[in-house]
């Protein structure tokens, strides 16, 4: 994932985003190809798509979301990968463990 060679997967990809109805958000979504929030669907179907070839903005993302509020962070699935990542960019914020 996250690369140019994923070009032929994107390609199918963009296809099935197409097929598929999205809502507007009722909450900010944030993506990493851009690592800005997006609500209206059109934005987010287009950065779907493009996130499979393009480098993930990880940092910038959990930076732009302190920014914009974020005080604390979940993880959602098995393992807390993630949860360390956040804690290594952003040390000033709650990690809230679902687990528990």
């Amino acid at each position: 994932f996250h690369s140019p060679l994923m070009e032929p997967a994107r390609e199918r990809l963009a296809r099935a985003i197409e097929g598929t109805t999205f809502n507007d958000a009722a909450i900010p979504v944030y993506q990493n190809y851009t690592a800005e929030s997006a609500q209206d669907s059109l934005t987010i179907k287009r950065n779907l798509n493009y996130q499979l070839t393009s480098p993930v903005l990880w940092t910038q993302t959990i930076n732009q979301m302190v920014e914009d509020g974020a005080e604390s962070f979940s993880e959602v699935g098995p393992g807390k990968v993630l949860q360390g990542l956040v804690k290594k960019i952003r040390k000033d914020v709650a990690i809230v463990d679902l687990d528990k």
